[in-house]
């Protein structure tokens, strides 16, 4: 896997080498062909046989660049010209976009980003997971790859005086104004620029990081595709909020369909956005969202502020599509969803077999599971409040479930080994594996391929296009 480090933008100096030869930092400018894309959309050329990470590049351009960073293993360099482009390399429709880093993509041919993902799934499984000659489907692309994010989450910070919002530029904390987002729906784009506005007009604090003072923090939005309903979430340090109904009542007038505005306060000095606390100030504190397509019908979802909500719920409902077909549940099967969220999947599953479970760790979303059952009239499904690397080895040892199917939709860093590990005494007749990180799913399909599942397919799907992120969905059948 190649190494997730990052170039500084706007660096002060070159970084201390310890390469034992040139090229050096520093040195003038050199020339380079880009031939690959690191995992996270990096472009990769080499300089007399060592490894260079250029951020802005892309396979098949010719570029000047300045070495900022050198070492044994490989080197980072700072695009300073397109000398020659690539054939893959459009232009960019947003503004920002350079600025940004968000869709390290947003320059490349959507067919060449849907390629160089397929490649990038593939890889990870030949060379992380050792399953060489494993099938790996062509990455299916999305049929709208622009303004597809139902959800946004802004840090505000003062820029000449004036409240602005936007991504952190790449490798700082420095806040890129983004009036308009080109992977955002567009209302969300409009609640933030509204939030903005009254932030200044109500003459409402921005919180500063570097001081510790300050009342706003982030903005977040939250759009419901199927229903058109909205939600606004503003974060903020302290409890108080003098001047929040005023705030509250200017959003609602001022965004159509806006369901909501709740404050979230999260005063702790941290990297993560929302906090403990949370209380509505206008409307109401949750989103009904109707989710699904033709293929496997649609069901109605409840989100509120903390729930996990898929980012892009056309493409969601194209990748829990090949899970369902992938489960091929019969009506005296019984499925198992881990790490099932507000229970989208679980409650799929659960309209094509006997029962379905879920297994879910954080409290906010297992009540929303369960709402969620309740609010589709769905009886055959159960939802268990705990870590899944504790529950399933007790779940395995009483052997009180005993799936046809376990459908796993582990966060990035995959399953912990008691996961796998409690499966594979369960003795499922298929695993659905459902993965964001192509590395973490490749470790976890050679464990459970040494364990007598063998790996009968893997579906690539592009959730986030524009970025290097990619989805994939997973077929393990039991051997014997």
């Amino acid at each position: 896997m190649l190494p997730r480090t990052r170039a500084r933008s706007r660096s002060p100096g070159p970084r201390r080498s310890d390469h034992p030869g040139p090229p050096r930092p520093g040195a003038p400018p050199v020339a380079l062909d880009v031939t690959g894309l690191s995992h996270d959309g990096e472009g990769v050329a080499r300089l007399d046989g060592l490894v260079v990470f250029v951020p802005g590049a892309m396979p098949g351009d010719r570029v000047a660049a300045r070495l900022v960073e050198v070492r044994k293993e490989y080197a980072r360099a700072e695009l300073l010209e397109i000398t020659s482009p690539s054939l893959d390399r459009v232009q960019s429709p947003c503004t920002v976009a350079e600025d940004c880093g968000g869709c390290s993509l947003q320059a490349m041919r959507y067919e060449a980003q849907l390629a160089w993902k397929t490649r990038a799934v593939r890889d990870a499984i030949d060379r992380i997971g050792g399953l060489k000659g494993a099938l790996v489907h062509p990455c299916l692309g999305a049929l709208h790859p622009h303004h597809y994010r139902n959800k946004v989450q802004f840090p505000v910070a003062l820029v000449g005086g004036r409240p602005v919002a936007g991504c952190f530029r790449k490798g700082t904390h420095e806040v890129v104004s983004t009036e308009s987002c080109d992977i955002q729906h567009g209302t969300n784009d409009l609640i933030v620029r509204e939030s903005l506005r009254l932030i200044d007009v109500l003459s409402l604090t921005v919180y500063d990081e570097r001081r510790g003072g300050g009342l706003i923090k982030h903005i977040m939005g939250r759009v419901a595709p199927g229903t058109g309903e909205s939600m606004a979430v503003i974060v903020t340090s302290t409890k108080k909020f003098t001047r929040g109904g005023e705030f509250a009542k200017g959003l609602m007038d001022a965004v159509p369909g806006l369901a909501g505005v709740v404050q979230n306060v999260n005063p702790e000095e941290t990297n993560i956005i929302l906090g403990r606390e949370t209380r509505v100030i206008a409307g109401r504190g949750y989103i009904d969202d109707l989710f699904g397509n033709d293929r496997i019908g649609r069901l109605r979802f409840r989100i509120s502020p903390l729930s996990f909500y898929q980012i892009n719920a056309e493409q969601a409902a194209v990748l829990y599509g090949k899970a369902i077909e992938y489960a091929a549940l019969r009506p005296v099967d019984t499925g198992l969803d881990v790490y099932s969220g507000i229970g989208t999947i679980t409650l799929f599953l659960s309209k094509a077999c006997r029962g379905a479970y879920g297994i879910e760790e954080v409290g906010a979303a297992v009540r929303d599971a369960r709402q969620n059952a309740r609010l589709n009239h769905i009886q055959n499904a159960e939802f268990a409040l705990g870590r899944a690397e504790r529950l399933l080895p007790r779940m395995a040892a009483e052997g009180r479930v005993k799936p046809s199917v376990v459908v796993l939709d582990p966060p990035r860093k995959g399953c912990e080994p008691e996961v796998l590990h409690a499966i594979v005494r369960m003795r499922p007749e298929r695993i659905v594996y459902v993965s964001c990180y192509p590395a973490t799913l490749a470790r976890d399909l050679a464990i459970l391929s040494q364990s007598n599942y063998r790996v009968v397919a893997v579906q690539p799907v592009d959730m986030f296009p524009q970025t290097s992120h990619v989805e994939c969905c997973s077929l393990l059948t039991r051997a014997s």
